[in-house]
């Protein structure tokens, strides 16, 4: 299993699909990483020499932002917009939606399982 900046991509699957295993990289980054580096696409991660490994590695240090790199800029942002308390801070650090989704229905990944509330009671008539 090659091992590229700390992960280590599926040895069974093509070189671009192998490559989205890393976190910030995702199919159109991973084709244009291949490009830059002047590697086949469709050839299996197993099949890599030691110097297109080296290649890949170099690439993403020198021109993307992926992995632990990009989870704390990623926390930094959100950190900061939660501290300066604009809308979507707030959101944020109620757990709800920050993007304009709607909440009345929808919304259960946010804000979790229901909380069922206890309906009113009716009164009896005599």
């Amino acid at each position: 299993m090659p091992r590229i900046v700390g992960v280590d991509i599926p040895n069974n699957k093509p070189v671009w699909i192998s490559l989205t295993y890393i976190h910030g990289i995702g199919r159109f980054q991973s084709a244009k990483l291949i490009e830059a580096c002047k590697l086949d696409a469709y050839k299996r991660a197993h099949e890599l020499t030691e110097d297109e490994v080296a290649r890949i590695a170099g690439e993403l240090e020198k021109n993307h932002v992926v992995e632990g790199q990009l989870k704390r800029q990623v926390g930094s942002n959100i950190t900061r917009l939660k501290d300066i308390a604009c809308y979507r801070g707030i959101r944020h650090r109620r757990g709800l939606p920050a993007r304009g989704q709607r909440t009345k229905t929808n919304a259960r990944t946010r804000k979790g399982p229901r909380k069922t509330v206890a309906g009113k009671k009716g009164v009896k008539g005599k």
